[in-house]
């Protein structure tokens, strides 16, 4: 015989497992709650900056640069334009040291190129920049291939492509001014960052890192090569070369200016062509 308080308690559980057992025993037929916004297309910012290797960001000193985001699958190009704005805070990029994964462009305001996709699914690109676009005889171009995210912004440094090389310029003689055979003529040209910062003995940019050297050619013959010197203006150096005789160069001569910095792996190139004329003849007096 059960004691009626136990036989009540029994009664109530039976009760309760009876009740709970076809729940139990159904499946759960209900789908998850539909997400409209999974399927459709989300704003993500793409933020790119085109650097000069070891030095500053390309701005508007040079021209800035050329930027393209092209989608790998379909070729497609999504988005194009400029790197335009400043080149940067100099003391922030170069001399303050930082930890992994500190921004190193954004103190400051310093030039980038910004774009916004409409993207619906992971996207893998091809991020593409040329410049400086002002010195078209010191372009450079760098790609990398990333994935973008619907949704999620790569802002900050953004993307960082690096342009490696120097902006070499012929100042004197002037390009294509005609030189006069055996004249002792001074060459003089300038050496820059892509970033348009000037190369020269103990700056942020030191030339005493460098090889800058000239050449003297008559076709593709190097005749001469001229070690350069700083001449104390910004990024000017300077060496001095006698110019060939007429006949020996009756297409004229090409001056190369080159600097080379093998160990910060840049270097940079300029061309300049002068015709040669024939030793110019005191004029004789009248009556002589």
């Amino acid at each position: 015989m059960i004691p009626n308080g136990k036989a009540l308690w029994l009664a109530a559980l039976l009760w309760l497992v009876c009740s709970l057992s076809p729940c139990l025993a159904e499946p759960i037929l209900q789908a998850p709650p539909h997400q409209p916004r999974l399927n459709e297309p989300q704003p993500t910012t793409i933020l790119v900056r085109v650097v000069a290797h070891g030095a500053m960001v390309l701005g508007k000193d040079v021209g800035g640069a050329r930027v393209m985001i092209t989608d790998v699958a379909s070729g497609r190009i999504l988005a194009t334009g400029l790197q335009q704005g400043e080149a940067g805070d100099q003391n922030q990029i170069m001399r303050t040291p930082r930890m992994m994964g500190e921004p190193a462009y954004t103190s400051r305001p310093s030039a980038s190129f910004s774009a916004s996709l409409n993207l619906t699914a992971p996207t893998q690109v091809d991020i593409t920049a040329e410049g400086p676009l002002d010195y078209p005889a010191a372009a450079q171009r760098a790609s990398t291939r990333v994935w973008v995210i619907p949704g999620q912004d790569l802002t900050q440094d953004g993307i960082v492509l690096t342009l490696n090389g120097y902006i070499v310029e012929i100042n004197a003689p002037r390009p294509s001014e005609p030189l006069i055979e055996r004249e002792d003529v001074m060459l003089r040209a300038s050496v820059r960052t892509l970033s348009g910062s000037l190369v020269r003995p103990h700056g942020d940019w030191d030339s005493r890192k460098l090889q800058i050297y000239g050449e003297v050619l008559i076709g593709d013959h190097v005749l001469e090569r001229l070690q350069m010197f700083y001449t104390g203006r910004e990024a000017d150096f300077e060496a001095p070369f006698f110019v060939p005789l007429s006949q020996e160069a009756p297409d004229g001569i090409t001056v190369r200016v080159v600097a080379a910095d093998p160990a910060g792996g840049n270097f940079g190139v300029g061309h300049a062509t002068f015709p040669v004329l024939g030793e110019r003849l005191p004029l004789k007096k009248r009556g002589s």
